[in-house]
């Protein structure tokens, strides 16, 4: 639900009662995953999206009710085969949303006001919901900083905040969206509680390397993506404002030694178009090492087979090598730069959301992937996402 924080937190602090009506679990194919989140304010505006339409009209009046009773509700949308007007998803899933009112009397709108003020900022920050519990506790928040310092909280024993911090932390650093379940006491073999935590973090970078036409139309279509975008070229008469006008940042440097002195995590691309080696080779040599989501880099096969010589001859090990995503992009037939930035974007999205990169029509692959617990499946249950 924070990627609503702008409007809401206007709406806070113009004084506006809120009602937020948040998915936050998923049985089976759903039109929007854990987080996606409805709003409605106490003059009748409504912003976001639960389903894209299939039970939005009881949600909304779900949150109505919740801004005149200020009653916490856990509602279960999903197929009823005994009743064929019952409203539910056309996709045969099922969804739970929790409605939570934030109004005046709201003994946590203090802690909603700063979740919000932080994601709204820009700043890492998040926010975990009881979603299972006994009544008095539904809808709880407590907020949760990169420090581990923590706001708001539950009546009880100090550990069971403590705990809930430190599971929403683990959450936070990870940039993930998700639940957890804890005893009463606060201790982890216990699931009298569920909480649903939604993370903010800092939108990914994505770094350009070669400002060609080809950069330029990725730029546009990263932004489109949500990605804080920078091109770096060692080239001043082309890495220009004029060029680039929706790039973030602008760099002017040897490709290797910006990406050596800049920050780097692992939600962050990196995309190899200049295809001179040159500049490739020192570049790749660097990225390759380095642990982000993505390398990509673009030239031809023959390009391709003559970079990774050089490669090979830098030192790189084959499994290093293995990491890098050449020719870039998924095979689209695209030509112009539009089409081939919509193909570099496919791809890095299919190795994101662990996509095929198939066409669904006549495949029975999942139309809704869920990366972060195939990833948590095959590598065990303390697995970093």
């Amino acid at each position: 639900m924070l990627d609503l924080a702008d409007a809401l937190h206007r709406w806070l602090a113009e004084g506006r009662d809120v009602a937020v009506a948040t998915v936050v679990a998923v049985d089976g194919s759903a039109p929007r995953g854990p987080g996606a989140a409805l709003a409605v304010d106490s003059q009748g505006t409504v912003i976001g999206s639960v389903s894209g339409g299939c039970v939005e009209a009881a949600v909304h009046d779900l949150c109505a009710q919740a801004l005149q009773d200020g009653q916490v509700v856990l509602e279960r949308f999903g197929p009823d085969p005994e009743d064929a007007f019952a409203v539910g998803l056309t996709c045969g899933g099922a969804i739970e949303v929790l409605v939570t009112p934030i109004r005046a009397d709201t003994p946590g709108r203090q802690v909603w006001a700063a979740a919000l003020a932080a994601a709204a900022g820009g700043a890492a920050a998040a926010l975990a919901l009881v979603t299972r519990g006994p009544a008095e506790l539904l809808g709880r928040p407590l907020l949760v900083h990169p420090d581990g310092s923590y706001e708001g909280g539950f009546d009880g024993p100090a550990a069971l905040n403590r705990a809930v911090a430190d599971e929403t932390r683990a959450l936070l650093d990870a940039g993930r969206t998700g639940t957890f379940a804890l005893a009463e006491s606060g201790a982890r073999c216990g699931s009298a509680l569920t909480l649903f935590v939604a993370s903010s973090v800092p939108p990914p970078r994505m770094i350009i390397f070669g400002a060609v036409d080809f950069a330029a139309a990725l730029v546009r279509t990263a932004k489109l993506l949500g990605y804080h975008v920078t091109v770096c070229d060692a080239r001043p008469v082309f890495a220009t404002r004029a060029r680039f006008p929706e790039a973030d940042d602008l760099v002017v440097d040897w490709p290797h030694r910006y990406l050596r002195r800049t920050e780097t995590d692992g939600r962050t691309v990196l995309c190899v178009l200049t295809h001179d080696a040159k500049f490739d080779v020192p570049l790749l040599t660097v990225a390759l090492r380095l642990p982000v989501a993505f390398v990509g880099a673009m030239g031809s096969r023959r390009t391709h087979e003559d970079r990774n010589r050089r490669l090979r001859e830098a030192g790189l090990t084959a499994r290093e090598l293995a990491r890098l995503r050449s020719p870039i992009g998924l095979d689209l037939g695209a030509r112009t730069p539009e089409e081939t930035a919509l193909s570099i974007a496919a791809e890095i999205i299919a190795i994101r959301q662990g996509g095929t990169g198939v066409p669904l029509t006549g495949s029975r692959t999942p139309i809704h992937h869920d990366a972060h617990q195939r990833r948590s499946d095959q590598a065990g249950p303390h697995a970093a996402a």
